[in-house]
């Protein structure tokens, strides 16, 4: 049984979709942009932009928020960056830095940073900021090990609780975002230090935002911004063809060729370090048979579903890793297909009979989560299901809104798609500690694995960038060889935009810079 059906099933599948979807695509399009049209160039003298964004939030609360909009949209901004170039961390809110012996740090900041509400941004507010971080945020408390803050002028002086040579790198994620804590409602209208003023926000539709005249940076030369949300990928597409919106993230594959017809619009697709994976609950009795981790595995058609879902616009994955990355590992080819996996079964104990896998008269069933704002994972699903159930496993998909906050506070539910950054700042460290180490943000598998805890703790002690690599490759290798979670595939990042309004848009390959003050129109 070596063929899989999910190439008919998805045509099918995607058929159904269209012919429902149609009245909702338009509705959900016009609720989400109906009312962007107004904030266009009304006199001929207003320059703005109107974005489409694929995640929805209800929250613009930086220090929490994993959608990241107010980073995304220009709002807020945190003391480094990262050099997509040369995968090195560089200045932002922050000037400089020191810290060789990796615990004791010195950081200078730009002076004559301004927030919106025109209070200036010194060390004291600064310091301010990331206690908030802390106190909000346990994962982030976790990932920054900071000991104590010190305040003087514009200068910040923090002790970490150990060792921690990657501490500066940390600074990037956007839920260290920098923002005023004087000011009373942070979920509704973050005050931060970015090139654009949040002026209002309708929770899970729509921002509006205007040029903040004093940015630090070089003011904008946009007068206004709308970032909108729309969780459907073709009703993204149909704002684009319509000139309702200007720039769509993430279109609907399946429409790039005719949005590609269209003189006007543009459509890039660039790679970045992302992967989407089949996390797996490692508390769930099953899962917990590594024989029956590979076999998930072996079921996996990653070609098929690079050729089919993504129509080519991604690579299929080993691990979690682009193989550029110098910290990738080379992985041995592993047995794949419906014979491997009923091999693997067959090793867990299963036997296949009357067309059903079971296990001491217990069938093998799984509860798969996905969620549709990336709208490739749905259909990742409904491609594994189809294939489980040729070798007698049933596989019941529940569609969920937010995963981090799902998968974080239940654990009903064993194998999730899932779409994850693995290097935003150029370093496994990132995504290692975050998914894997016991105390990990993204830990959703739930492993608590002290080998593998502490070869990452490891690493996190590990100065030079060679001697990194190696460790990670370690991890990594540990990780495959213990099936932790599976990988399949590393998609491009595609953006849409009318190229003949649209000025200095960038693609980045961590997606975090979007909104920035130098994006323009012609």
């Amino acid at each position: 049984m070596t063929s899989f059906n999910g190439t008919f099933f998805l045509g099918h599948f995607k058929k159904h979709i269209i012919i429902v979807g149609i009245f909702l695509i338009c509705t959900s399009f016009l609720v989400a942009c109906g009312e962007t049209s107004t904030n266009t160039e009304g006199d001929g003298e207003n320059k703005h932009i109107d974005f489409l964004y694929n995640f929805s939030t209800n929250s613009l609360d930086p220090h929490v928020d994993s959608s990241y909009v107010p980073l995304r949209a220009g709002i807020t901004e945190t003391l480094v960056k990262l050099d997509e170039e040369n995968l090195t961390i560089a200045p932002w809110l922050a000037e400089s830095w020191e810290g060789e012996d990796g615990i004791n740090w010195t950081i200078h900041l730009h002076e004559h940073v301004t927030f919106h509400n025109g209070n200036n941004m010194d060390a004291k507010a600064v310091k301010a900021s990331l206690e908030r971080v802390i106190e909000e945020n346990v994962a982030m408390k976790n990932a920054l090990k900071i000991d104590e803050i010190e305040a003087d002028g514009y200068t910040l002086h923090i002790s970490t609780t150990q060792p921690f040579p990657e501490f500066i790198s940390e600074l990037v994620n956007p839920n260290v975002a920098i923002i005023d804590v004087t000011e009373g409602d942070v979920i509704n209208k973050p005050i931060g230090t970015g090139p654009f003023v949040l002026e209002s926000f309708a929770p899970g539709s729509r921002l509006h935002l205007s040029r903040f005249d004093d940015y630090w940076d070089g003011a904008s030369n946009l007068d206004s911004v709308t970032f909108s949300f729309n969780e459907d990928a073709n009703a993204r597409s149909f704002a684009l063809k319509s000139g309702e919106v200007d720039i769509v993230y993430r279109p609907e594959v399946e429409s790039l060729e005719s949005l590609e017809e269209m003189e006007e619009i543009k459509v890039e697709s660039t790679a970045t370090f992302r992967v989407h994976q089949m996390t797996m609950n490692m508390q769930r009795e099953s899962i917990q048979d590594v024989h029956v981790r590979r076999a998930i595995d072996a079921l996996i058609n990653r070609q098929q579903i690079v050729d089919t879902i993504l129509l080519g616009h991604a690579e299929a994955a080993e691990g979690p890793f682009l193989p550029s990355l110098p910290f990738a590992p080379s992985y041995e080819e592993r047995q794949s297909g419906s014979d491997a996996a009923i091999m693997y079964l067959e090793e867990a104990g299963y036997t296949l009979e009357d067309g059903i896998m079971q296990k001491d008269g217990e069938p093998l069933q799984f509860t798969l989560l996905t969620y549709s704002a990336r709208a490739d994972l749905p259909l990742i699903a409904q491609v594994f299901q189809s294939d489980a159930k040729q070798i007698g496993i049933d596989v019941e998909i529940r569609q969920i809104d937010t995963p981090e906050d799902y998968m974080a506070s239940n654990r009903d539910w064993d194998l999730a798609t899932y779409s994850n950054l693995t290097a935003p700042r150029g370093d496994a460290g990132y995504y290692l500690n975050a998914t894997y180490h016991s105390t990990g943000a993204l830990n959703f598998s739930g492993v608590e694995n002290p080998e593998l805890t502490e070869m990452i703790d490891e690493l996190n002690r590990t100065v030079y960038q060679e001697d990194r690599a190696i460790l990670a490759e370690r991890i990594a290798d540990y990780v495959n060889e213990n099936m932790i979670n599976s990988f399949v595939l590393h998609p491009s990042t595609i953006v849409a935009y009318n190229e003949d309004k649209v000025e200095n848009w960038v693609t980045t390959k961590s997606e975090y810079y979007m909104i920035t003050n130098q994006l323009d129109v012609k």
